[in-house]
């Protein structure tokens, strides 16, 4: 018999193991007792099937499962009551060692872990959020866009390795080797015999079919490129001027495709009603709010204090402390994309606002390191957002410096 929960509805545990192609699912009750294990295909049959046992489960249910997204973590939030649990693999890692001494693992056995685990300790953990429509498009969209970021970049060094090899002018001819100009011009002259037959007459008839805005002269810009005109063999040129045609269309794709992430970004940013308080902060921007409120979700007793929000984002230090040694560390254990997203808004908020200068400039004066200075820098201000964000107010400069001089 299953111990009632104190509503008198019977109480089920469930963990899921999942896979690529299919999942594991284990049922225990209140007691601990299995009362069902079962393969679940990744399929529209199997997962029907598993929101059928779910939901054939008469009582409060709870899931365990290793993964925060996905498929399977929506496809369960979509069709089932039940609450899910987002489970560390570290800790359930860690479980399997109450269990068996041995190295073993399988799937069964791990289902059986994650359930047994919730079991004891579900009244530490916070179940996972329903992410309304509009957030769920602000999260897709503001991870797949700094995906392609990541892909410009490193399309980039590839680009600028390949020209370094056979044809390094356009490297110093423009600001910067992802512009569409530059892009255009080494599609235009991807050799440097071709790029050393270029008159003023022509430079000044390519720069204004493109838009050139640099303000150069065209005399100025072969005068810029003139000493760079180095040549490989033959050989090389050929074989690297078709390399450079193909990362140069891959890097200009990429390029349409993030300004196409940032428009539509702009306008899930116009439709959230949290918008006004993040950018009302100094020095964070559309693309810093759209991870900030992304990754911090809607539901403000997800952090329901500031220091559960500097841990999360991994500005809060680990304190290691065991009889006479005492240590403090890095958190390495955090959100990584809140705490880029920080450390961006603490770099352009140096520029920007005095306050977050002074900071600064006496956190490395004290003998700080750089991103040291930044993380303690982000700390005050995560602080004051997190207070903001839960009073459901935007930051005022005003408020601020009454409180500082105070």
């Amino acid at each position: 018999m299953n111990q009632d929960s104190p509503d008198g509805a019977s109480r089920f545990w469930c963990g899921i193991d999942w896979g690529g192609c299919s999942h594991h699912l284990c049922v225990l009750d209140d007691n601990g007792h299995q009362l069902l294990s079962r393969k679940i295909a990744h399929t529209v049959d199997g997962l029907m099937a598993l929101v059928e046992v779910i939901a054939s489960l008469a009582g409060s249910v709870r899931i365990a499962i290793e993964r925060a997204e996905g498929l399977l973590v929506e496809h369960l939030q979509q069709h089932c009551g039940a609450e899910i649990y987002c489970v560390s693999p570290k800790i359930s890692a860690r479980a399997r060692e109450r269990y068996r001494m041995a190295a073993a693992k399988s799937d069964e056995f791990d289902a059986y872990v994650l359930a047994d685990t919730l079991r004891h300790q579900y009244a530490q953990w916070r179940p996972l959020a329903v992410a309304s429509p509009a957030l769920a498009e602000l999260i897709a969209v503001s991870r797949d866009r700094q995906r392609i970021l990541d892909m410009q970049v490193d399309t980039e060094n590839r680009l600028r390795s390949i020209l370094e090899a056979y044809h390094p002018a356009p490297l110093h001819l423009f600001s910067s080797l992802d512009r569409d100009i530059t892009l255009a011009f080494i599609r235009t002259f991807p050799t440097p015999a071709q790029a050393s037959r270029i008159t003023t007459r022509r430079m000044g008839g390519f720069t204004g079919r493109h838009g050139y805005s640099g303000r150069q002269k065209p005399e100025t810009l072969i005068a810029r490129m003139q000493p760079h005109l180095l040549s490989a063999s033959e050989g090389t040129v050929a074989g690297k001027a078709l390399a450079a045609k193909a990362f140069t269309e891959q890097l200009a794709l990429l390029n349409t495709h993030l300004r196409a992430h940032d428009k539509r970004l702009g306008e899930l940013l116009d439709m959230h009603p949290d918008t006004p308080i993040f950018t009302s902060f100094p020095g964070i921007g559309p693309v810093t709010a759209g991870v900030l409120i992304s990754e911090m979700g809607e539901q403000r007793s997800r952090f329901p204090s500031a220091p559960s929000l500097l841990a999360e984002t991994g500005l809060a230090p680990v304190t290691k402390a065991s009889g006479r040694t005492r240590q403090v560390r890095f958190r390495y254990a955090a959100n990584r994309r809140m705490r880029h997203a920080i450390d961006w808004w603490m770099f352009v908020a140096v520029r920007e606002d005095p306050w977050s200068a002074d900071i600064y400039e006496h956190a490395r004066a004290a003998g700080q390191p750089h991103h040291r200075a930044l993380r303690g820098l982000g700390a005050r201000w995560c602080r004051i957002l997190w207070r903001c964000w839960h009073d459901h107010a935007l930051y005022d400069p005003v408020i601020h410096r009454r409180a500082t001089a105070a």
